[in-house]
């Protein structure tokens, strides 16, 4: 959340696809883009405070490794990949630039069915982070995600380094 306050300043690299403070097209979105449409990952949830989001991913025959007929690693890790940036927008809002400097996945036991992830990103972490970048300097905070399958079974473990620096007006 912003402070209406403060003129927001634009980021030239961020597109035009700020969040505000709509979750509900942001879902929507990405559960239409190609990769996660023909992937079989489907964004169920994003809560509407950008705190978490809650992502599947159905492993299918026409979907998965065909040597151990299990999920395919890159769709594992593409579950997470784009959610903590996006959380960390969402609430800081414009003024920022935020990207994942760095992107780490560890599989524990090959995912088949139905896997789960549920990102989160408190307020707590984004307040953090907002102090940190108030006079300029960046922000590198390292955050995890576990991907489960329907047994509760951890799967595989994901890692990421979120930058984030408040851009100057």
């Amino acid at each position: 959340m912003t402070d209406q306050s403060e003129k927001p300043v634009r980021d030239p690299s961020a597109g035009s696809l700020y969040p505000g403070s709509s979750t509900r097209f942001y879902r929507a979105a990405f559960n239409v883009f190609p990769p996660y449409l023909f992937g079989g990952v489907r964004v169920k949830s994003i809560a509407p405070d950008w705190t978490s989001a809650h992502i599947t991913y159905t492993v299918r025959w026409w979907n998965r490794n065909s040597p151990n007929r299990a999920a395919f690693g890159g769709t594992l890790y593409s579950m997470t990949d784009p959610f903590f940036a996006i959380l960390a927008y969402g609430q800081l809002g414009r003024g920022y630039r935020i990207w994942n400097t760095t992107g780490s996945i560890e599989f524990l036991t090959p995912g088949r069915g139905a896997v789960a992830t549920e990102i989160t990103l408190s307020t707590e972490e984004v307040a953090a982070i907002r102090e940190t970048t108030a006079d300029g300097a960046k922000s590198l905070t390292q955050h995890t995600a576990q991907i489960v399958d329907r047994d509760g079974t951890l799967v595989a473990r994901a890692g990421q380094t979120l930058y984030v620096r408040r851009l100057r007006d």
